[in-house]
């Protein structure tokens, strides 16, 4: 739909609350799934961190991978194979995985942003110690737990107005690099960063009570009242462990975290910049709801 110049006086007098309450906090966003993979939805989610950056706000992009790792794995010949939904990973894995997130994709995620106006650096976890690990489980050899964060060189990064693009591959003191989950390590970046919000960004509508019928979208949860939501049965399966840290991100500080459709063109600014809402928003206390 074309708008007049009149309407999108409206659409920006109407965003403009939104901006004042986000200028100058910082936004964590986790972005995988379909968002990352069709062309078009990249080019949007890229435009909306551009733009949420040139208003003001402090963007943070973090990311994973995991249909691009898997297919190089499969690529040079290695299977992949799951334990519990984490991806065993030996020395030559590790070294797939670093290729691919702190290149590939890293780099094309920075391209792209810098094509659409905005000023962007590649970080991987190993950079500064900004990800520290240690093996998380025996059997799934370099996938690794964290112990620490230093964002000191994404303070850094955003003070100079850059958006800071985060490849969640982690260290330790031996040199050694292990397979960071990226929810996990969006969570407790943006718990370290004091962060206004952390955005995930995932293939679901977000938490609702029917799986099958999108109209019973749960809008609001307090992070208390998602332990009962999982015994029940209405947050299962994969969405357990985006859950758990998202609760992980409020208990650390961070104010409100977001569950958003990635495969909706422009989520992030109807969530951020509207009064509208699309996804599930994790909150500290209170009551949970469809408003």
């Amino acid at each position: 739909m074309e708008l007049n110049n009149a309407q999108r006086a409206q659409v920006l007098i109407h965003a403009l609350p939104y901006i004042q309450k986000y200028n100058g906090k910082i936004v964590v966003v986790k972005y995988g799934g379909n968002a990352m993979i069709n062309d078009d939805l990249k080019e949007a989610v890229m435009g909306d961190l551009v733009l949420l950056s040139l208003v003001g706000v402090k963007v943070v992009l973090v990311h994973g991978g995991g249909p691009e790792i898997s297919e190089l794995m499969k690529k040079v010949g290695k299977e992949s194979r799951f334990v519990d939904g984490l991806r065993v990973t030996d020395k030559e894995t590790a070294d797939l995985v670093q290729m691919v997130l702190a290149g590939r994709i890293g780099k094309n995620l920075v391209s792209l942003l810098q094509s659409k106006g905005g000023k962007a650096i590649g970080l991987a976890g190993m950079d500064g110690y900004l990800i520290q690990a240690r093996p998380l489980r025996q059997e799934l050899g370099y996938v690794g737990e964290i112990t620490d964060v230093n964002v000191s060189p994404v303070l850094d990064l955003l003070e100079k107005g850059y958006i800071p693009v985060v490849s969640t591959v982690g260290c330790d003191d031996q040199g050694n690099v292990y397979n960071i989950n990226a929810d996990t390590a969006a969570a407790r970046i943006a718990a370290a960063l004091k962060a206004e919000c952390l955005i995930t960004m995932t293939d679901t509508s977000g938490i609702l009570r029917d799986k099958d019928d999108p109209s019973t979208l749960i809008k609001r949860i307090p992070v208390s009242e998602a332990p009962q939501l999982m015994l029940d049965g209405i947050i299962s399966g994969g969405m357990i462990p985006k859950v758990d840290c998202c609760i992980e991100a409020i208990r650390r500080g961070v104010n409100r975290v977001f569950i958003l459709d990635g495969r909706i063109p422009h989520a992030i600014l109807i969530e951020t910049l509207t009064d509208e809402g699309i996804g599930t928003m994790f909150i500290p206390g209170g009551s949970y709801g469809q408003y």
